[in-house]
């Protein structure tokens, strides 16, 4: 009896630990960042680099301008700098 219920406690614990877990998922492509920048700013891309969480596209603007964006690696989140 005692080695049933610590067997079905045990069993309980081990299933909540792996529902409660979250996929992690996997953070974006340099690709996927310029064309999140590019939707947020119209424009040619002059560079693209990396930073510790985010990437930074460089824009030229049509109006000559040149526009830094961030671009979270994980979220996606866009930020104009």
């Amino acid at each position: 009896m005692r080695l049933s219920v610590c067997s079905l406690l045990f069993i309980c614990l081990t299933c909540t630990q792996v529902l409660g877990q979250t996929p992690k998922s996997k953070p974006i492509s340099k690709r996927q960042a310029v064309e999140l920048a590019l939707a947020e700013c119209q424009g040619r891309t002059l560079k693209i680099t990396e930073q510790s969480d985010d990437y930074i596209v460089r824009i030229l603007r049509d109006d000559g301008r040149v526009v830094d964006i961030r671009v979270d690696k994980k979220t996606g989140t866009v930020k104009k700098d």
